[in-house]
């Protein structure tokens, strides 16, 4: 997979792709992940890319041309046309299954607006779709953006070991993640569930179930909801 972000802080989103299982994933080839920096494709001196709105108001929009000629040189590289993302607190909330569905695609490129947002008339030119982190709002979009490649790229092949450590945990399966535990045996006087011990693979997989659905009840009666709906 191709990830481009279109950007006016690119080193924030580098420093935060870079690290971990994602700047690891990069590095084998697993993924490609590209920052671009909007202010290069500004035909103004100063390298100006917003003004001041029409109508009035707070703050300064971000213009057309510059993100319109980014995404040109964009899909020029590409050779194709990218599934292009803008990052926006009026998009369809991010959850599992959209970012499932954005792993299947060979090229996104994603926007991050800035200021009090971006001129519509480019969005309506070249946006298939926004998405949103959460009920919100950010001084822009570069952390999300971070999040949806975090999420997306994570399914993709030969970025985790395997394809179980993502379906069997938490939100992807239906359901929360039962809690985990690891070494010391005791500590502070609360000890591992026994159950964990018992080197019982099938009632150690039975009590994750039932841990996992009691937690979903209790915590996210929606998401408990669509798993009962499921089943």
């Amino acid at each position: 997979m191709k990830i481009e972000i279109m950007t006016l802080f690119p080193e924030m989103c580098e420093t935060v792709l870079g690290e971990s299982i994602i700047g690891r994933a990069q590095k084998s080839g697993a993924i490609e992940v590209h920052c671009r920096q909007i202010r290069e494709y500004t035909q103004d001196k100063h390298r100006r890319v917003d003004d001041t709105p029409y109508g009035g108001g707070m703050g300064m929009v971000m213009q057309c041309e510059p993100i319109y000629n980014c995404y040109r040189a964009v899909c020029d590289d590409m050779g194709a046309k990218p599934h292009t993302i803008y990052m926006s607190p009026k998009g369809r909330i991010l959850d599992q299954q959209k970012a499932v569905e954005l792993s299947k695609l060979d090229n996104i490129l994603i926007i991050c607006g800035h200021y009090e947002g971006v001129d519509q008339r480019v969005l309506d030119k070249i946006v298939d779709e926004e998405i949103s982190i959460g009920d919100y709002v950010l001084t822009g979009g570069e952390l999300p953006a971070c999040v949806l490649v975090d999420a997306v790229a994570r399914m993709c092949s030969g970025v985790l070991s395997d394809d179980v450590c993502f379906t069997d945990e938490s939100i992807y399966s239906g359901l929360l993640e039962y809690p985990q535990y690891t070494r010391p045996e005791v500590w502070e006087g609360e000890a591992v569930p026994p159950v964990l011990l018992s080197g019982h693979h099938k009632n150690i997989e039975t009590w994750r179930l039932e841990q996992s659905v009691e937690l979903t009840k209790e915590r996210r009666p929606d998401l408990f909801e669509r798993y009962s709906n499921g089943k």
